[in-house]
């Protein structure tokens, strides 16, 4: 297992459906996180109690299927985080993935084995799921391409559920034509109207949460978009300010949980909590039974948070819901058909092993308070990797309306070779002064 950087829970080959060299993934390998059903295996969720009180599944999740008959060979079932229930990707029980970009620090999770499967090049595409970030926070991590497509287009059945507000069916690759090919196989197919981005909005705020240089960050992908649409695209304003002032049922959550010695914006502080709250609450209609009965043996940390969603109440639940729709017609008023949001993926480099939880704890709000954008809004996301700084992965994520999956990964694929240029600047910069 340490050849394939402990990505994997079990291996194996899975043909796909048919040898016929002209399907869309034809020769791709692809690996599946232990939260998607295989018929004849267990579904492990990352928990060894999970597994040995779960039989076999008697079928295979609609998704993994799909990308079998598109022609790609599955190799195995990758390490998640226990119950979906973490993103940073550790694992007490099966192991952490090695982060390929930086041993010594996480890989992000819970979707950790699949993002690290693909990062260090064991296979050429891979499966998990993004409930909270699962998807964009390994991608970030791991400096490959990550999309969490929007909620409800891809079928989540025969998934282990998390929280189903929220539970989404994403992918990984080091390559964003690898992204928009899969994509091509489980999305509905492109608006042939929509063709090029605008406007393009630099959500000035939330580059602000970053804990490296701003600026740095955000050129790459400003010059980007102008050399390939123009400058006149390109939008800036303060998102949390835009988000306070329409999504008004925020209001019940204002001024919980922020930290007034570090910046933060107040109203992503509130959505963060109100999604939080849902996701504590569904998890507990899904779980609460079997955690409370079997009492399963559980990592630090990732075990507070799970029993905390097991005793929470159910006050306020039908105000998260009415944030989730308020929160969806504002950001689509704001991009209208062809917008693109443009946000950091998380707020900096991967954190050490190990690191204490409360250590995390201004990082891991930063990082909410940036997921969940796209989570409570249902918007699509697709996170992109723009090189190093200080040996690290920086990333940067595109969102777009409900549905518009495809354009946004033709629009990442469009800018690649762009951001190609400015990325190896970057590299070069950084590691000449190592």
């Amino acid at each position: 297992m340490e050849s394939d950087n402990g990505a994997f829970m079990e291996k194996f080959t899975l043909p796909p459906s048919s040898s016929s060299g002209d399907l869309p993934l034809s020769g791709l390998t692809f690996a599946v996180k232990d939260i998607f059903d295989m018929e004849g295996l267990v579904t492990g969720f990352g928990n060894p109690d999970w597994a040995r009180t779960h039989t076999k599944a008697n079928s295979t999740a609609p998704a993994v299927l799909a990308l079998l008959r598109a022609g790609a060979t599955c190799v195995g079932k990758t390490i998640m985080d226990e119950m979906a229930y973490s993103i940073n990707g550790e694992n007490i029980h099966y192991g952490t993935p090695k982060n390929p970009c930086a041993a010594d620090r996480i890989p992000g999770g819970s979707s950790s084995g699949s993002a690290v499967a693909v990062g260090a090049n064991i296979v050429d595409l891979s499966l998990g799921t993004d409930t909270g970030g699962s998807v964009r926070v390994p991608a970030a991590f791991c400096k490959i391409y990550g999309i969490r497509p929007s909620h409800g287009v891809v079928s989540v059945d025969g998934v282990v559920p998390m929280a189903q507000s929220f539970d989404t069916v994403g992918w990984f690759a080091r390559d964003p034509s690898i992204l928009k090919r899969v994509g091509n196989v489980l999305l509905p197919p492109l608006d042939p109207h929509l063709v090029s981005p605008s406007p393009v909005i630099i959500a000035e705020d939330c580059f602000k949460l970053l804990n490296i240089p701003i600026d740095r960050v955000k050129q790459i992908l400003v010059k980007s978009v102008e050399k390939i649409f123009g400058g006149q695209v390109l939008k800036y304003m303060d998102l949390g300010d835009y988000v306070e002032e329409n999504v008004s049922s925020l209001k019940h959550f204002m001024g919980q949980g922020g930290d007034t010695k570090e910046y933060s914006i107040p109203s992503l502080v509130a959505l963060s909590s109100a999604m939080r709250i849902l996701q504590r609450h569904e998890f507990k209609i899904n779980h609460g039974k079997w955690v409370s009965s079997i009492k399963p043996n559980l990592g630090p940390g990732l075990k507070e948070r799970i029993w905390e969603a097991v005793f929470s109440n159910d006050d306020k639940i039908d105000i998260c819901h009415s944030i989730k729709t308020e929160l969806r017609m504002a950001l689509t008023s704001l991009l209208g058909d062809a917008g693109i949001l443009a946000i950091p993926t998380v707020p900096g480099p991967p954190p050490k092993l190990q690191t204490q939880p409360s250590t995390l704890e201004t990082f891991r709000a930063r990082a909410f308070s940036l997921l969940s954008i796209a989570g409570v809004s249902g918007f699509c996301q697709v996170s992109i990797p723009l090189g190093l700084y200080d040996g690290l992965p920086v990333s940067v994520s595109l969102l777009a309306k409900h549905g518009s999956d495809m354009f946004l990964l033709n629009l990442v694929e469009t800018l690649c070779e762009t951001l190609k240029e400015h990325m190896l600047n970057i590299d070069a910069t950084v590691n000449s002064n190592l």
